[in-house]
């Protein structure tokens, strides 16, 4: 199990990588699906004529397009996968506080993400979110900026700052009647812009925020929106907080090379068992371990610190 769980990692990049490409592929199917539906080929102009040709060998086993590409439809803030669908818990959350009342078969649209993320904890910003893609990424461009001696960010906030910042952005939500916290959540950004990229010929206003958020990242603090100002990671940390499935370190194989501690993006302390609610089960401490001492555990709490590993020195200083 344990030789399983090391590949787990690799096996969320996958994930990533193809949410990513499927984010990019339905507003392109969108668009295929409206020319077809236009009945209008020949009106097209010449690269839309090319799309059409291309989209029409992409989808070989669609006989009709007009009807059969609604199976899949939205992005990951809303969406409708074969009859299924699936809404994001800040989205729930967001429409409430800016329409005061209670439509039932929206709320049960995040039933789904709920209950895994009671499960599995904040799952969703590790293994899902696309923002996660490009802010892993902009992490390594991160390691390269420092391996050749140019400044990157290191500030510390308080944790809490996104906590507050999902209640001032649902009150705003309550005063103006728009669901305002989609503004400055990244996951929504994404699908929007890729969205206007595609199907509009351009960006909005979002894909700004969001660049200022990768700069964020690499000049002020490590990973820093996520960890102080997500409003959507707000909500996941507070659902997951009790999560079934979390990482636990084995202390007898623990050899205190403090890999896990330097690799975890949310600057945790798997060495000293300190996950905790930010947690996003990522497993990147896992594949990094050299000892094979973390892995996933069936337990609704922490841990407490158990100390040095047993392999390490400072345990072997103190009983010999």
């Amino acid at each position: 199990m344990t030789s399983i769980q090391k590949h787990l990692n690799k096996l969320r990049w996958i994930s990533l990588s193809l949410v990513f490409i499927i984010l990019i592929l339905l507003p392109c199917l969108s668009v295929y699906q409206s020319f077809v539906a236009a009945h209008a080929y020949d009106l097209l102009s010449p690269s839309e004529k090319s799309f059409y040709e291309i989209m029409e060998w992409l989808t070989p086993f669609v006989s009709d397009p007009e009807n059969e590409l609604d199976m899949i439809k939205g992005t990951t803030w809303s969406a409708s996968f074969f009859g299924i669908k699936l809404t994001d818990p800040l989205a729930i959350i967001g429409q409430l506080a800016a329409g005061l009342q209670i439509y039932w078969p929206f709320i049960m649209t995040g039933l789904i993400p709920v209950t895994l993320t009671i499960i599995f904890g904040r799952f969703f910003c590790g293994w899902i979110c696309p923002a996660t893609f490009l802010y892993e990424l902009n992490t390594n461009l991160g390691v390269w900026l420092h391996s050749a001696n140019l400044p990157i960010g290191k500030q510390h906030f308080d944790r809490r700052i996104k906590y507050l910042v999902l209640f001032f952005g649902l009150i705003l939500s309550f005063f103006t009647g728009s669901v305002l916290v989609a503004a400055i959540y990244p996951p929504a950004i994404i699908g929007r812009e890729i969205y206007y990229a595609i199907a509009l010929g351009g960006f909005g206003v979002g894909s700004v925020f969001f660049i200022l958020t990768l700069l964020f990242d690499l000049f002020v603090a490590r990973r820093g929106f996520c960890r102080y100002f997500c409003p959507g990671g707000a909500v996941y940390s507070l659902l997951g907080r009790y999560r079934v499935f979390r990482i636990n370190r084995n202390v007898s194989s623990c050899n205190d090379c403090k890999k896990c501690t330097a690799i975890c993006e949310f600057e945790l302390d798997p060495m000293r068992d300190n996950f905790g609610q930010e947690c996003n089960n990522c497993s990147a401490c896992i594949a990094i371990c050299p000892t094979d001492a973390l892995k996933f555990t069936m337990n609704c709490k922490d841990i407490a610190s158990q100390g040095p590993g047993h392999l390490g020195h400072q345990y072997s200083e103190k009983n010999h």
